[in-house]
């Protein structure tokens, strides 16, 4: 295969990752507390002495867009949404992981939950536990939790140490190299959708397959040529 096939390779590579971050994105456009993916395409330019230089595209990473997406009223009370750049932060048997996703209740034991049964920390990095019988649970914009008036605990609200690291996992979950402080208001009884755009992915998606088409294309035209010369040349 000649320079022209490898960098169509590449690029095709590419292509797919691409079109896997917008099917996840689709996916997931309902998933609360989700935030979609992009695909980072990066060049590397070889050079051979006094030959001409090769240029390839390679598409390896994924960047995380952490807009805030809209807020809906659910009027649940163990239901919070997060204003700002914060994240809860939970524990899951992989370890401690940040999510935006805050629908949550209290399992058997009292301790505050996701769905998964991963248990919400608080500013110390400790679970949350609800009182057995515990009546009028209110929250402060600040995380403040009380239940009949008595204050519980403070949700914390964290972030990676360093932003580069930030990696989504399945669902809402999200990892990095270290975890610090976050920013942002608890709202009580909301929960934070999806920042999707389904309009936008669906372009998106449309616009990356015409894009594979045509480097399929290319690569087609380029076999037949191959086969055409070793035709030629073994007469």
């Amino acid at each position: 295969m000649d320079a022209s096939g490898y960098v169509t390779l590449s690029r095709q590579s590419g292509l797919l990752s691409q079109m896997d971050a917008i099917a996840n994105n689709i996916a997931n456009a309902s998933t609360t507390g989700f935030k979609r993916e992009g695909t980072v395409f990066a060049e590397f330019i070889t050079t051979g002495g006094d030959g001409p230089s090769l240029s390839m595209g390679f598409a390896n990473t994924r960047a995380v867009d952490l807009q805030q997406a809209p807020v809906s009223a659910t009027g649940g009370t163990f239901d919070f949404a997060v204003e700002g750049t914060g994240f809860f932060l939970v524990q899951t048997p992989q370890g401690q992981k940040l999510t935006r996703a805050g629908s949550f209740t209290p399992g058997a034991d009292g301790t505050l939950q996701t769905a998964d049964g991963n248990a919400l920390l608080d500013a110390s990095g400790s679970a949350i536990m609800i009182p057995l019988g515990a009546q009028n649970i209110g929250l402060a914009q600040d995380g403040s939790l009380s239940a009949d008036g008595a204050p519980l605990a403070k949700l914390g609200l964290w972030a990676p140490s360093d932003p580069l690291t930030l990696t989504h996992e399945e669902g809402a979950l999200f990892s990095a190299s270290g975890y610090q402080p976050g920013e942002g208001q608890i709202l009580q009884g909301h929960l934070e959708d999806s920042n999707v755009d389904p309009v936008s992915e669906v372009a998106k998606m449309i616009s990356v397959q015409r894009a594979y088409e045509l480097g399929q294309s290319f690569l087609d035209r380029e076999d037949d040529r191959t086969r055409a010369v070793i035709q030629t040349l073994g007469r």
